[in-house]
C-alpha cells in the first residue's frame, strides 16, 4: 500500500513510519518541517502540509490508501492555535476524502469532550467528529502522556530533578496518569492500517501513577531524589513560567495543569500497551533528562 503519515520526521510519526517501512510499505509524509533531519535516508518522500491550499493537499494525497494523522499543536503561539488546528484537521480530512484515501488512522487523546472548557480536549473531540463524519473507514487511537527518547514532559521532569534541589507539585500530586510508550502507540497505529472496521481505542500503558508517584519514580531512577513540595496550582504554574524564561521555552501551560489535575490522562479501559515506564526508565536512566527538550526549538 501507499501510506501517508503526517509528521514522519517528528515524534510519534517517526515511530509509526519506521514500523510501516519494516513491513515493506511505501510511505510519504506531509510535514510543516521539511528541513528536519531525515531519519529514513530518503526512503520517505516529503510533501508540504499546507492547510491554506486544499487543492495541493488533495493532489499530494492522490493514490494514497491510508492516512495516518498525528498532527496537532500543544499550545497556542501566534496564528498557530488549537482552534486553528481544528480547522486545519478538517481541511486535511476533507482533502483525504476527496483524493480517494480509503482509511484514516487518527491520533487523538484520552477523554476528549465537546463539552470541555479546555481547547485541547474539545479540539480533539472536534477532530474525531471530522474523522467519523468523513465517510472513510477509521481507527482513532487515544493515547495519554507519551514517553520515549524524544519525549518532552517526562524528560524535562527528569531534567528539573537533576538540576534543582526541590520540585514543586501543582496541588498535592494525587491526580493520576497512565503513560504510554511511543513505540507501543506506533504498533497500534501500524496494525490499524490493515484493519477494516471502525473503532476508537484508548492507548495507555500498564502503569497507573499519581503524578507525585511518577515524579518520585523518575527521581529514583535517575538518582536525583528530591524534596517534593505541594504548591497551589497557580504558584506552581508561575514557577514553571519563570523557569520557562530561563530555558527559553514553554515548560507548562495552564491548560495542561487543568487537564492533568482533572484526571483526564487516565483511562477506565484495560491497557493495550505493554511497556512499563518503570522498566523503561531503568534502561534509559543515564540519558533521560540529561538535556532539556525544548518544544519551541523543536517546532518553531
Amino acid at each position: 500500500m501507499k501510506i501517508a503519515v503526517t509528521g514522519a520526521f517528528s515524534y510519534s510519526g517517526k515511530y509509526i513510519t519506521r514500523r510501516l517501512l519494516a513491513k515493506g510499505e511505501e510511505v510519504i509524509t506531509l510535514t510543516n518541517h521539511p528541513n528536519r533531519p531525515d531519519p529514513f535516508d530518503g526512503k520517505v518522500k516529503a510533501f508540504p502540509l499546507n492547510f491554506q491550499n486544499e487543492e495541493e493537499l488533495t493532489s499530494n494525497l492522490r493514490g494514497v490508501d491510508v492516512l495516518v494523522n498525528t498532527y496537532w499543536v500543544r499550545f497556542d503561539k501566534g496564528n498557530n492555535t488549537q482552534p486553528q488546528a481544528v480547522e486545519n484537521t478538517k481541511t486535511l480530512v476533507d482533502a483525504a476524502a476527496k483524493s480517494g484515501v480509503k482509511r484514516i488512522v487518527h491520533i487523538s487523546i484520552t477523554n476528549p469532550s465537546a463539552d470541555s472548557h479546555l481547547p485541547y480536549f474539545w479540539g480533539k473531540a472536534a477532530n474525531e467528529k471530522a474523522v467519523i463524519d468523513s465517510g472513510m473507514s477509521y481507527a482513532i487511537l487515544r493515547p495519554t502522556v507519551l514517553f520515549g527518547k524524544e519525549d518532552i514532559l517526562i524528560n524535562n521532569i527528569a531534567w528539573l530533578l537533576r538540576h534543582l534541589p526541590v520540585f514543586g507539585l501543582p496541588g498535592d500530586g494525587s491526580y493520576k496518569l497512565s503513560p504510554v510508550y511511543v513505540d507501543d502507540l506506533a504498533e497500534l497505529a501500524a496494525d490499524a492500517v490493515y484493519k477494516k472496521e471502525n473503532y476508537i481505542w484508548d492507548a495507555v500503558g500498564p502503569d497507573e501513577f499519581t503524578f507525585k508517584e511518577m515524579v518520585q519514580l523518575i527521581g529514583e531512577k535517575v538518582h536525583a531524589t528530591r524534596l517534593l513540595i505541594p504548591l497551589p496550582p497557580l504558584l506552581a504554574l508561575w514557577a514553571a513560567q519563570c523557569l520557562s524564561l530561563f530555558v527559553k521555552d514553554v515548560m507548562l501551560t495552564p491548560e495542561e495543569v487543568d487537564g492533568l489535575m482533572s484526571n483526564l490522562l487516565v483511562s477506565k479501559d484495560p491497557p493495550l500497551c505493554r511497556t512499563s515506564l518503570r522498566n523503561w526508565l531503568k534502561e534509559n536512566k543515564s540519558t533521560i533528562g540529561s538535556q532539556y527538550a525544548s518544544e519551541l526549538a523543536r517546532h518553531f
